[in-house]
């Protein structure tokens, strides 16, 4: 029978289906939420009401869940029969080496190939197929995954065939992440106490030798009251644990990166888990009592002056 399909179409996985489906590909995909259902559909795609039939028959399977606990209840309760026999399953979740290379040995065992293939460019590039893959897997398996990775990304990877080793790339890239995430919230609110305008020292600092991508990127989000979520704080809690449980598992010191997990974890206890991640912002302001967060009346100011 043969035929594509995804399993999680959240913020992610969304717009991965809508670039697979652009590139000429059918889909049929699942997830728990009846309206995610309903977006996939109304974008094309063959929505089905449980993952067993969304699989069934298909010898490719994307699998754009949040957790290895998810991704191991979305294969191994019934999708690893459905699929076609020597199916591939491309793993784009964030997990640790350790758990992907547990499920690949368990999709071996059932006579599946597994693509170790978790992504960078957060909904952005979700949605403009732009996603760097990080992937790891037998050179069967990219062969015939090419089309999806190709219609989904700029930039593929290719990090050899151990299972595990994508996981590794992106669980270090996201100690990146995540480290110059928090390191953006702290200068900005150490600045806004200590007198800056947070407005300049954004622009200063986007313009010197302290710039990031990420700085760059979520600081302005910082000083919005309620910024629209591409990624949220609970996400980098889970990615900055597991940077913190590989690098114990590897022997190596990641205090900068506890620093950022626990500055998150911070945040995830004011409540802020499903805010967009720069919220992280909030937790200094609880710490030094100085907003760096716009507050209605300054918005409402700002567009005074400004008509």
């Amino acid at each position: 029978m043969g035929g594509t399909a995804i399993i999680g179409l959240g913020a992610m996985g969304q717009g991965m289906a809508r670039n697979i489906m652009q590139a000429g590909i059918s889909l049929r995909g699942f997830d728990l939420s009846t309206a995610a259902r309903d977006r996939f559909a109304g974008a094309g795609g063959i929505a089905e009401d449980s993952a067993v039939d969304a699989v069934s028959g298909c010898d490719l399977l994307l699998v754009m869940v949040a957790t290895a606990a998810q991704a191991e209840a979305a294969l191994f309760d019934g999708v690893l029969d459905a699929l076609a026999k020597d199916a591939v399953v491309i793993l784009s979740s964030t997990v640790a080496p350790s758990e992907a290379r547990a499920i690949a040995a368990r999709l071996n065992d059932a006579g599946h190939l597994m693509l170790d293939a978790p992504v960078s460019g957060g909904q952005v590039g979700a949605d403009g197929g732009t996603l760097t893959i990080m992937a790891s897997g037998p050179d069967t398996a990219f062969d015939r995954a090419e089309a999806v990775l190709a219609a989904i990304s700029k930039k593929v990877h290719r990090l050899g065939d151990a299972p595990g080793m994508g996981a590794t790339y992106k669980v270090v890239h996201q100690l990146a992440a995540g480290v110059h995430l928090v390191a953006a919230a702290e200068l900005m609110a150490f600045g806004t106490k200590a007198g800056c305008d947070p407005k300049t020292l954004l622009d200063i600092v986007s313009s010197s030798a302290g710039q990031s991508w990420m700085l760059d990127d979520r600081a302005p989000r910082m000083m919005q009251t309620d910024p629209v979520p591409t990624s949220t704080v609970d996400i980098f809690i889970k990615d900055l644990s597991l940077v913190v449980q590989s690098a114990r598992d590897s022997g190596a010191p990641v205090p900068l990166a506890a620093a950022a997990y626990q500055m998150m974890v911070g945040a995830g206890g004011m409540g802020l888990g499903r805010s967009d991640d720069s919220a992280v912002i909030r937790a200094y302001e609880a710490l030094t009592g100085c907003r760096v967060t716009e507050t209605e009346a300054e918005i409402s100011a700002t567009k005074d002056a400004n008509t």
